[in-house]
Order: C-alpha cells, then structure tokens, then sequence
C-alpha cells in the first residue's frame, strides 16, 4: 500500500494525507516501542513484531470545514507474566482506532462529545509509530493472566491444606458456655 507521495510515518502531515488518500503500513519491532515491551517478558519479546497500517481519508464537515481522517490498524502478540500463576501468557493485541483531525482545538471539544471517533486539532506532523504505541498500551489488560492457568497455583508449606485446618476457638461458643453454666468457666 503506497501513496503518490513518500510519507514519513515518523513526521506525518496528517492534511496532506488525508487530500491524498494516503495508505501506508508496515512492521515495527517491538523492542522500538520501549514503553509497549516494558511489561514484555524479554526473553520472548526480542522477536515481536507489531504489523501496522494507516489509511488518510478526507472528509468534510456538516457546517461547512474540511477534516481529515486517519483509520489505523495494529496487532501483534506480546508474553506478558499472569498474575495469577506467575507464567508467561500471550496477550494478543488488536486496536483498531479512528481519529478525526480538525481545524481548531476548540472545534475539536465541540465535536467530540457527539463522536465514537477521537477527534483532535490539526497541529505539528503526527509520529504514527508513537500513536501506535499509545494505542496499543491503551488495549493492554489491567491483569494479564490465563483463562485457565497450566499449572496449579503454587501452595505455600506454612499454610494447611482445605482438609488439614485445625479447629478455631469460637469465642461465641466461650460465651454460650459461660452463660449455660451460670457464669462460671467451664
């Protein structure tokens, strides 16, 4: 997927591609995105790929004004630790955001309220590999962990199994007692 003009995904005029329908796509490592792989288990996330593409439409507005569109896709794969067992678990990543640009920030507010799409204010060149990112970040769980874990959760010694506990002092029944015995201990 190619435009008529080269792109710079790192210093995109977001105007420009839209006029021209741009499309662009292509193949980041994850380790580029040092804020994405933070959580990563290393080891695993070396190899990682995130595929990615990005379609520029332009638009124009109900009153009257030019906007311009940009539809991203990204996905990829990340081994994450569940919380839970403690292993590795892969979360699959699948955003899918569409961003609205417009002339001023204050008809940007305006029309997001009544918006599924973002919408923001045309301004300095877009890094689209940063806004993947951020993107991605955003899809990631809250508490990564398997639907079912592998392995059993880890047991500690010190603590008694289901079966094994030992009976616990009531101290309600104390008082029953006390009380059936006219106050005196038992």
């Amino acid at each position: 997927m190619s435009s008529a003009r080269a792109f710079d995904p790192r210093k995109l005029d977001v105007a420009a591609f839209a006029a021209e329908h741009g499309a662009l796509a292509g193949e980041l490592p994850v380790s580029e995105l040092s804020r994405l792989s933070k959580g990563a288990l290393p080891q695993i996330e070396a190899d990682a790929t995130v595929r990615w593409a990005a379609q520029g439409v332009r638009g124009e507005l109900a009153g009257g004004g030019i906007e311009a569109r940009l539809q991203l896709q990204a996905a990829t794969s990340l081994q994450l630790v569940c919380q839970r067992c403690l292993q590795p678990v892969t979360v699959a990543l699948d955003v899918k955001p569409r961003l609205r640009f417009v002339a001023d920030e204050a008809l940007a507010e305006e029309l997001d309220a009544d918006s599924e799409d973002d919408v923001l204010a045309l301004g300095a060149p877009l890094d689209l590999h940063a806004l993947i990112e951020d993107e991605l970040i955003l899809a990631l769980p809250l508490v990564p962990r398997h639907e079912r874990c592998p392995q059993p959760l880890p047991w500690s010694p010190s603590a008694p199994a289901a079966g094994d506990q030992e009976p616990v002092d009531n101290p309600f029944a104390a008082l029953a007692a006390l009380r059936r015995n006219g106050g005196t201990p038992g």
